[in-house]
């Protein structure tokens, strides 16, 4: 003969009802624990750093925003991107899963000195913001040339 335990399912008042179960389990496999319970996703938006010749380029993907949400700062060669903005739901509607939307996120970057910090310039075009690096002069490349033997 063979004990097995068994835990019976205690349903807590109010919990999920069995379409809200269904649907959650089938869209959070695969997600760590800690995101299954319908928190928000803590995470930062993505970013590109392109260099070309006189510049680099930060491309931060971060749609649904507004120019105005944005605060983008430079103190001791650091680039400091933030953004705080609240989200609400439509009237009538609730959240079942939440994956974009960056309503609040620092991301900090450390400037190479070759960086002309009172150039910078930052741009918010089709949910991409752009922030342009131009290099100091001296950083820039020089184009090839040949020297002449004396």
């Amino acid at each position: 003969m063979t004990v097995v335990n068994v835990k019976p399912v205690v349903r807590k008042r109010n919990q999920f009802n069995d379409f809200d179960r269904i649907f959650n389990e089938f869209f959070h496999a695969g997600l760590p624990a800690a995101n299954r319970n319908g928190n928000s996703l803590k995470a930062k938006p993505a970013v590109n750093v392109i260099e070309n010749g006189g510049a680099f380029r930060i491309e931060v993907a971060a749609p649904g925003l507004e120019k105005g949400d944005f605060a983008v700062d430079v103190d001791k060669n650091v680039l400091r991107i933030e953004v705080n903005k609240e989200f609400k739901a439509k009237e009538g509607e609730t959240y079942k899963r939440r994956e974009f939307g960056y309503h609040a996120f620092k991301r900090s970057f450390q400037l190479p000195d070759t960086i002309d910090t009172d150039g910078i310039s930052a741009n918010y075009v089709n949910g991409i913001l752009l922030v342009n690096l131009p290099k100091k002069e001296e950083a820039k490349e020089k184009p090839a040339r040949t020297i002449q033997i004396g």
